[in-house]
């Protein structure tokens, strides 16, 4: 077995942990409770998939990329909201009931939208939606299904699980990056000289910014989870995506790992200032 291999295995177990512990710590009925707001779906809808890849495009634009890391950040623009986004949350003293709704939507709209969208976004990609959505439905939705109705079925089990699953996905996110580091070391050196990192910090600054300030209504603790939910990226829906491509041009997937430093060091930034602005009552 090769170093790639056991790296492709790692990145499954992490994919299959992480969204099962978002599963397992989803409350159902808290998670529907803003389901019925036409609002806050046509937000979620609007920052999540017309303004973030809009932006990707512009920045793209803007900025010249190497076609790698172009496709990269239009990948990563489909993909919204973290595992650990609810954590970032709780720092901004955000609203969690709105969270739990705002997860839930954002992981379906990734397994809906990304196979959709992807192919038509990153010139050159020969890949349908198909061989992009069966992964994220196997690794990605069915792990989510599966935490959820174990904890709507037996809230006991799911409490016991999800402490073990997410020490789990740990261990796996640590055994991810150093077979990363192994494996694409060099490349991710090469990104210091580019305008890779610099094209993600702007839009990872520029997506939090837009969907906390124009918020259309929602009070602070509903615009800080909005705007954290935007801000981070579901790192594993997006591995999930990437090894479902054929052919993906080279510095693709190291723009895909820088995803996971850059987009966490704007948003710990973020929850601090938004937990400034928070109400005191």
């Amino acid at each position: 077995m090769s170093m790639q291999d056991v790296f492709s295995i790692a990145v499954v177990i992490f994919t299959v942990t992480n969204i099962g512990a978002l599963g397992l710590e989803t409350n159902l009925r808290e998670a529907l409770k803003h389901l019925y707001s036409v609002r806050a779906i046509g937000l979620v809808l609007l920052w999540g998939w017309v303004v973030g890849p809009a932006l990707a495009f512009l920045i793209i634009r803007l900025m010249p990329l190497a076609a790698g890391h172009a496709a990269g950040l239009f990948l990563i623009s489909l993909a919204p909201t973290a595992p650990f986004f609810p954590m970032l949350v709780r720092r901004a003293r955000g609203d969690m009931s709105f969270t739990a709704s705002f997860m839930m939507l954002t992981t379906v709209g990734v397994v809906l939208f990304l196979p959709l969208l992807a192919p038509r976004l990153i010139e050159g990609l020969q890949v349908d939606s198909w061989s992009l959505a069966r992964p994220l439905l196997v690794l990605v939705l069915c792990p989510l299904l599966i935490g959820v109705a174990i904890g709507e079925l037996a809230r006991n089990v799911a409490d016991k699980l999800l402490p073990v699953v997410q020490k789990i996905g740990g261990l796996f996110l640590l055994i991810v990056l150093v077979l990363t580091l192994v494996l694409y070391g060099r490349d991710l050196l090469d990104t210091v000289g580019s305008f890779a990192p610099g094209a993600q910090i702007l839009f990872f600054v520029a997506i939090t910014a837009l969907s906390y300030t124009i918020h259309f209504g929602l009070g602070q603790p509903q615009r800080s989870a909005m705007a954290l939910g935007m801000c981070t990226r579901n790192i594993a829906a997006v591995f999930a995506a990437f090894f479902g491509i054929t052919n993906p041009p080279d510095g693709m997937f190291v723009m895909v790992v820088l995803v996971v430093p850059l987009a966490a060091i704007v948003a710990v930034v973020a929850a601090r200032l938004f937990a400034r602005q928070a109400p005191t009552s």
